[in-house]
């Protein structure tokens, strides 16, 4: 029987791969709702359960691609390749539409910029603290600050190693848990009660998944407008990661 689902879960990996991200999607979202009320959004607990499971395949293995290195899940390789990701990103881009971001003004479109930038600055101080010092890896773990999806669209564009990609993924997982959970909590303080600060904030902060998750912990109403700008931010640091920042960096530290 063992022998029997091995042979069929072997023969056919994509559809086992997608079958494993689906568990792991469903498990992700019921942990989000019944123990954090919605406060740690579902995709973040995904990203953090796939993780440990690439580690896990990793330290059972020996290998160096994490969980496909078992044979069973040799698919989880082609759907976390670049191509689906690539892939992801487009149809990420094709919901937002220019006409809703133009609501936010100037401000709105000033906020993408600066938050970018800030969250590239910040996460190439963290890279150098821990001893990075050439301009591809600062870079991919400055833009992983940035976002957990433009950290490794940057490294792969500029040539990262797998163990700097992990690390910006890394990087932008704990900025997006933090924007989560902190939002509710800053929200008074900053005027986080409308929609035009709403769409700064999401400019600003840029983690889809985490200003949606602390706008709906926040205010649910508040939620497609930062999500709309959090969405643009995603695209302009793909588009900046590998080009402007990247020849920044470079003729910063050489």
């Amino acid at each position: 029987m063992l022998e029997t689902l091995s042979k069929v879960f072997t023969d056919n990996p994509l559809i086992v791969s997608f079958a494993v991200v689906g568990a792991a999607m469903y498990i992700s979202y019921v942990i989000s709702d019944r123990f954090t009320k919605g406060r740690i959004h579902g995709s973040a607990i995904a990203i953090i359960i796939g993780l440990m499971l690439a580690y896990f395949g990793g330290i059972t293995t020996g290998g160096e691609k994490g969980l496909s290195d078992v044979s069973i899940f040799a698919g989880i390789g082609l759907m976390g390749g670049g191509m689906l990701r690539d892939f992801a990103i487009v149809a990420t881009a094709f919901g937002a539409s220019f006409d809703e971001i133009k609501k936010a003004g100037v401000r709105g479109v000033v906020s993408l910029f600066i938050g970018v930038v800030l969250s590239f600055v910040v996460g190439v101080g963290i890279a150098l603290a821990f001893g990075y010092t050439d301009a591809v890896s600062l870079t991919t773990i400055g833009a992983g600050t940035a976002t957990y999806i433009v950290g490794p669209v940057t490294g792969a564009a500029i040539g990262a190693t797998s163990e700097v990609i992990t690390i910006s993924i890394a990087a932008g997982l704990v900025k997006a848990i933090l924007t989560m959970v902190g939002t509710p909590f800053v929200a008074k303080y900053i005027g986080l009660n409308n929609p035009r600060t709403a769409m700064v904030y999401g400019g600003l902060m840029g983690t889809t998944s985490g200003v949606a998750g602390g706008l709906a912990a926040t205010d649910p109403k508040l939620v497609p407008y930062g999500a709309v700008t959090a969405t643009f931010y995603t695209g302009l640091g793909c588009l900046m990661g590998p080009s402007v920042l990247f020849l920044m960096t470079k003729a910063v530290f050489g």
